[in-house]
């Protein structure tokens, strides 16, 4: 039977291939990493994996979720600097886009959506909280529709509309360099007013 490991070799295990997955989904993405690929640097057996993660996408999870308090505290820092509620969603926006552009992992998940769909599976049905800290656009909507802020619609439509600005950060070549700053704000300030009541 093999020995088990020490609370020390999982915390250093645990990290290497939190590490590694990183690094190469970032490079190649969830379907290209294979097991060898992720155990090798942390020095493991392919079988010993199952230790540490039940899967590739439950180790990308975790490496999200690891990542939500920065992105909820930069999130909140613009609701508490806004003064109307339109002012609130473009903040949010204008937030979210930049994390996107800065945050490989996170853009990865915009760019590639069946990686997206393949680590929301790993969320159970009844672990709602723990899709919220990774992009928590449920929560802001909530909050915002409590205090009447938004048009009346469905959370459904108004998520589609935010993720279509998000995925404007893929068409920045597209859409041309010098023109793309311009093109995304007005974007935000034409999302933000039509969604907002002042």
């Amino acid at each position: 039977m093999p020995t088990p490991f020490s609370a020390e070799d999982r915390a250093r295990i645990t990290e290497r291939l939190l590490a590694a997955g990183r690094d190469l989904f970032v490079a190649q993405g969830l379907r290209k990493t294979s097991l060898d690929d992720l155990v090798g640097p942390a020095g493991i057996a392919k079988s010993s994996f199952y230790a540490f993660f039940d899967s590739k996408e439950a180790l990308y999870l975790e490496l999200m979720l690891r990542q939500a308090p920065l992105l909820h505290e930069r999130l909140a820092a613009v609701a508490d600097e806004a003064d109307s509620a339109r002012a609130v969603l473009g903040g949010f926006l204008r937030a979210a886009v930049r994390i996107i552009e800065e945050n490989p992992l996170y853009r990865r998940l915009i760019t590639h959506p069946e990686e997206m769909r393949a680590v929301a599976r790993r969320i159970g049905p009844g672990e709602p909280a723990r899709a919220e800290q990774v992009l928590p656009l449920s929560g802001f909507l909530a909050a915002a529709r409590a205090k009447g802020r938004l048009v009346d619609t469905d959370d459904d439509e108004l998520i589609g509309v935010l993720r279509a600005v998000l995925v404007l950060t893929l068409h920045r070549q597209d859409i041309g360099e010098q023109r793309y700053p311009a093109a995304l704000d007005r974007l935000i300030d034409i999302v933000a007013a039509g969604l907002t009541k002042e």
